[in-house]
């Protein structure tokens, strides 16, 4: 699948199935469960670190999460949950979209190899 990172819009097709080369990540710092590790690639990041956008894989495990800056996911596989700290469940399925304002604060718990591609604001 056709992948242009040096385009003058950089782009991915079939970001579901990318088989890479994924950079390491490294794990997920303070797990609560299990030991999540994050690969990915990074399509574009602007000035100052604005926009970042890529595509990101993680395993399975839960950790705390505090999102600093609007971050919009597209769930492109796997399976988790997302708690916010009031308590509300987010469930995501390949095909969910969600958009992470910031200072969104709860807990991540993959069940199963999540991917997405993001766009940090």
């Amino acid at each position: 699948m056709p992948t242009k990172f040096d385009s003058s819009a950089p782009h991915l097709e079939g970001p579901a199935s990318y088989a890479g080369p994924l950079k390491d990540w490294g794990h997920q710092p303070n797990p609560i469960e299990g030991n999540s590790k994050s690969d990915g690639v990074l399509l574009y990041k602007g000035p100052d670190n604005q926009p970042e956008c890529g595509l990101w894989q993680v395993t399975p495990g839960t950790w705390p999460l505090h999102i600093p800056r609007d971050e919009l996911c597209h769930f492109v596989s796997g399976r988790a949950t997302y708690t916010h700290e009031s308590g509300e469940l987010i469930e995501i399925i390949p095909g969910t979209v969600v958009l992470f304002k910031a200072g969104w604060k709860g807990t991540c718990k993959v069940h199963d190899t999540l991917r997405n591609v993001y766009m940090l604001s």
